[in-house]
């Protein structure tokens, strides 16, 4: 049976972040990816990736809503998925997810992971952070979101900004226990000589 993973897509930089998750789902074959973007985040996917960023985006899912697209199957507890990220996530986005208000429909389907106790995963791409966004962040992970800021680690020696991102996507991807080769995982230290 496949995974049913909804991805959204929000207004912050970092907009690679989204596109590389759904290059990565799609990969693995068995997920049905749902997928969502803000106005800003279809944006930036032209402004920082390229000026065919969004329509790869959305050839690259299975199913696509508009974020006015309240009555979509996504927007309910009783349709059923595996969870939702939020890549990038932006200070917007998450203060909307910590407080309920599912004004549009990436926030009202983080809010149904939430309420449905599923996996809600957020890379919140802002620094640095005020209280508000800590706070924010507190309120998500007491729901049992789970952030995930893209902080890059170098232990597996990136060479690329691909790597850097891969990496912040794996994480991700483990999340849901799906398998990849995104990143070198950690084997310990090396003995010094």
């Amino acid at each position: 049976m496949k995974k049913k993973i909804i991805v959204g897509i929000s207004g912050a930089s970092g907009a690679i972040y989204g596109l590389r998750l759904l290059e990565a789902l799609k990969a693995v074959g068995s997920i049905e990816i749902y997928l969502t973007i803000s106005q800003t985040g279809k944006t930036l996917l032209h402004d920082e990736i390229a000026d065919n960023a969004l329509d790869h985006a959305i050839r690259l899912a299975d199913h696509y809503y508009e974020t006015h697209e309240l009555g979509a199957p996504i927007a309910s507890g009783s349709f059923l998925t595996d969870g939702m990220i939020i890549a990038p996530c932006s200070a917007k986005t998450l203060a909307a997810i910590a407080n309920g208000f599912g004004d549009n429909l990436l926030s009202r389907a983080a809010d149904v992971a939430l309420k449905e106790r599923r996996r809600l995963v957020l890379l919140l791409r802002e620094t640095p952070l005020h209280l508000t966004h800590i706070e924010n962040m507190a309120q998500v992970t007491k729901m049992g979101g789970i952030m995930l800021p893209p902080v890059p680690a170098f232990y597996h020696r990136p060479a690329s900004i691909d790597d850097i991102v891969n990496h912040s996507i794996g994480k991700a991807l483990d999340l849901f226990e799906i398998e990849h080769n995104l990143y070198k995982r950690w084997d310990g230290l090396k003995a010094e000589s």
